[in-house]
């Protein structure tokens, strides 16, 4: 069953300002961080602390994303305008995490990289998570839809399997189960369970709709 909650919708003409504040607002966190990492405000450790820091909002944004769908269709809460914004903070997240990572952590000393990547596996989930999303990125453009079609949805999808890597890679560099790895678990599980079910919810929708349709006409 589906929810409608009262809330007011955001008339269009104001949907272009929100959404460069959502972006305004969502890179706030990174730019913070950098600033304790640059005063010393991260503690004993800041190049890993800040690394760890971007990659956990990357994380946020990719769920955030993936709310979207979910929301709009149980709860009819449409933030679809912004799902686009979402997705790029988490790319935009993913590559600075990628770029302290090869520069402040490894120095840009390419066989301590390769040598961190044969060993370690979640940083090989990281390097294909970034993959991914590479494409995504450069094609979230209203062009790419266009030239794309039906093959921009199907190449977006790729969200999916991000979203598994990348919990993969934050849960492995943890090397344990604590209270958050967990829930990111569940909220993985969750999204990811949606999508499976979401044909049969949206199917019984139709369902519904069409004899609710069918009784008002016969009145």
């Amino acid at each position: 069953m589906a929810f409608a909650l009262p809330l007011p919708s955001l008339p269009k003409r104001y949907q272009p300002a929100a959404i460069w504040a959502l972006y305004i607002l969502g890179l706030c966190p990174g730019l913070w961080y950098f600033y304790l990492a640059a005063t010393g405000g991260l503690g004993f450790n800041p190049v890993k602390d800040f690394e760890h820091l971007l990659g956990i909002w990357a994380l946020r944004f990719l769920c955030l994303g993936l709310l979207v769908t979910p929301l709009r269709d149980l709860f009819n809460i449409n933030l679809i305008a912004y799902r686009r914004a979402l997705g790029l903070l988490a790319f935009y997240y993913v590559l600075a995490h990628f770029a302290v990572y090869l520069t402040l952590d490894r120095g840009l000393v390419f066989s301590s990289i390769i040598g961190d990547v044969l060993r370690r596996p979640y940083i090989m989930f990281g390097m294909a998570g970034l993959a991914m999303l590479l494409p995504l990125a450069l094609t979230s453009n209203r062009w790419s839809i266009r030239k794309l079609g039906s093959r921009w949805n199907t190449l977006h999808k790729l969200a999916y399997p991000v979203l598994i890597v990348a919990v993969l890679h934050f849960v492995l560099a943890r090397k344990s189960l604590t209270l958050e790895p967990a829930v990111y678990i569940t909220l993985t599980i969750l999204l990811l369970g949606y999508r499976l079910i979401r044909p049969t919810i949206m199917a019984r929708r139709r369902a519904r709709r069409a004899a609710t349709a069918s009784r008002t006409a016969a009145r």
